[in-house]
């Protein structure tokens, strides 16, 4: 039998040692494209369940095409729902983003979510994460998982001290396009104006006094690593489609131009 994998989380293993995370962003339900986009090498890979096109059932494919590398997988669920919540940590996930967060009460509640008892309420049965980490995982499983709450609303950063405060909370993600339409601004990401920037160095005052790791979602490697400098250190650039429109644009383009002369 192949050996398993330990029950070490290497997204809170890099996190913790101050390093950049830099994860894959899956909206598609392909487990060839999860394939392919975890053997590029990111340090991890997301799937979006909320605004992505994966289907309840198509988890777990996505999870075992994922886990054919080294790559550990992240999914933003939903809503903040204990049921979504635990069935991709049983299924494997090494960490859950959870949209909309707004109050401490809402992080405390998804915060237990993710732990088992006797700090959580997290279910026991962890269908597939124990086949992949071995029967070690449950105990290793509440200081292993990752809890990440999205800062995406005008609610969200009125009460950023109060949710950064919460025990157990391992790090915030911020929703760009949800926090520009929030605070008066158009949809959209890689703000550098406007009312997001200032709320972008709010929430990194906040990690830093309590310790919380931040991350943002970018479109762009040109803001990515402005974002990086600044100190976000989970970091998305797109996503699956973004990557392969471009891809496509890029060898339309190339075709489009002319012929050079030589060679």
């Amino acid at each position: 039998m192949p050996p398993r994998r330990r029950a070490i989380n290497p997204v809170r293993t890099r996190l913790e040692a101050g390093d950049t995370v830099i994860s894959g962003w899956l909206t598609t339900g392909s487990t060839l494209v999860a394939e392919a986009v975890a053997q590029a090498g990111f340090d991890a890979v997301t799937l979006d369940l909320q605004h992505g096109a994966i289907d309840t059932g198509e988890v777990l494919g996505v999870l075992q095409a994922i886990a054919t590398t080294d790559t550990p997988a992240l999914a933003r669920v939903a809503w903040n729902d204990p049921a979504s919540i635990m069935k991709v940590l049983d299924l494997g996930a090494w960490g859950v983003i959870c949209p909309m967060i707004e109050s401490a009460d809402d992080v405390h509640r998804f915060v237990r979510a993710c732990r088992y008892p006797p700090v959580g309420v997290r279910s026991y049965g962890p269908t597939r994460a124990r086949l992949a980490y071995g029967d070690v995982y449950a105990a290793a499983a509440n200081d292993q998982v990752l809890a990440i709450a999205m800062i995406e609303t005008r609610g969200a950063l009125d009460a950023l001290e109060e949710i950064v405060a919460v025990p157990g909370l391992d790090a915030v993600f911020v929703g760009p396009a949800d926090l520009s339409q929030a605070l008066g601004g158009p949809p959209g990401a890689d703000w550098l104006d406007g009312p997001v920037p200032a709320a972008l160095e709010r929430v990194l005052e906040r990690c830093g006094d309590a310790g919380v790791h931040a991350g943002i979602y970018t479109k762009s490697l040109d803001y990515a690593r402005r974002m990086r400098a600044l100190g976000f250190r989970l970091l998305t650039v797109g996503g699956d489609l973004d990557h392969l429109a471009f891809g496509m644009q890029h060898v339309l383009d190339g075709m489009s131009a002319p012929a050079r002369s030589g060679g």
